[in-house]
């Protein structure tokens, strides 16, 4: 969704094994194998295009070697919590974050840099890191951010804070529903993705959101394949928003305007803007279904006795 370009520079705050930058980097070699003829572009591909942040000294040896092992030969990995004072002075740096940032943390107020508090006043990592992402990026610059639920309804001051500061100041452009099981077995928690540009002036006029119910696997901890999968219809009408506008409320991916969004207290999540249409059950009347009983219970009886004189 994101289409990761050859000038970009990306980042994970909170990179892991690596995931998400080795398939920015396999995009951008089937998008643009060309770009492998410029030498600029191939430095920078090599060297200055993929950044990430991680404190477990396992997880950064994974990563690196997920990353050499994917063709990329020296991605700037950092041994760094991304959260933390230590890391106040990366500021502005990237143009497209792609990132699953730990959920469920906390953290103390005195180990978070203070400019991320100044934004949201919380301990809750996955809200410091939707800071920390304002931070990070370049202004004009995307992310794409799965997090929880509770990101996207929670009522506390923090949680309306983080989301009123990507409506307002920023352009929040899409809000992509989760079925609970796509992380099992790992964590049976609901999630979404968020995606949004930094421009620090607003920008918001409706929101897209899409109610993802299959991605192809089954949502229990076997995650089978499936037939049902809804991710080829996101990646059609994400590239198609135009013809979204006439989508309805009661469709599986339709547009929320702004002024909807804010007189929900900010709210995101998705079963607050749509509808769900009742079908109307008729059934009989209970005599009408006392007489059908009866019915077939003398049906029944009839051919009990025509069974017991074949038997003899």
């Amino acid at each position: 969704m994101m289409q990761p370009k050859p000038e970009d520079t990306i980042c994970d705050p909170s990179f892991g094994s690596a995931g998400f930058l080795v398939a920015a980097g396999e995009y951008v070699r089937e998008h643009y194998p060309e770009m492998f003829h410029k030498a600029e572009l191939k430095v920078h591909f090599n060297s200055r295009m993929f950044n990430g942040f991680e404190f477990d000294a396992t997880m950064i040896r994974i990563g690196a070697m997920n990353m050499t092992l994917h063709g990329i030969e020296n991605p700037n990995l950092v041994d760094k919590d991304a959260l933390s004072k230590v890391s106040a002075d990366v500021i502005e740096r990237f143009t497209l974050i792609l990132a699953n940032p730990p959920f469920k943390g906390s953290l103390d107020y005195d180990s978070v840099d203070d400019k991320l508090l100044r934004v949201v006043k919380t301990k809750k990592t996955e809200l410091l890191f939707l800071a920390l992402m304002l931070r990070l990026l370049k202004t004009g610059g995307r992310a794409a951010v799965i997090v929880p639920d509770g990101v996207l309804f929670g009522s506390s001051t923090a949680h309306v804070a983080i989301r009123k500061e990507i409506i307002e100041k920023q352009k929040l452009e899409a809000v992509i529903s989760m079925p609970s099981g796509v992380f099992k077995p790992y964590a049976g928690v609901s999630t979404a993705i968020l995606i949004f540009t930094k421009t620090s002036s607003g920008g918001t006029n409706k929101v897209w959101f899409y109610d993802m119910q299959a991605d192809g696997l089954s949502l229990d901890d076997k995650r089978q394949p499936i037939t049902q999968n809804d991710i080829p219809d996101i990646l059609q009408r994400w590239q198609n928003l135009e013809a979204e506008k006439e989508r309805l409320r009661t469709d599986k991916s339709f547009f929320v305007p702004v002024a909807d969004i804010q007189a929900n207290t900010y709210d995101l999540s998705i079963n607050r803007y749509k509808e769900t249409v009742y079908t109307v059950q008729s059934y009989d009347k209970p005599h009408q279904i006392i007489a059908d009983i009866k019915n077939l219970d003398e049906k029944r009886r009839r051919e009990l006795i025509d069974l017991e004189e074949l038997l003899g």
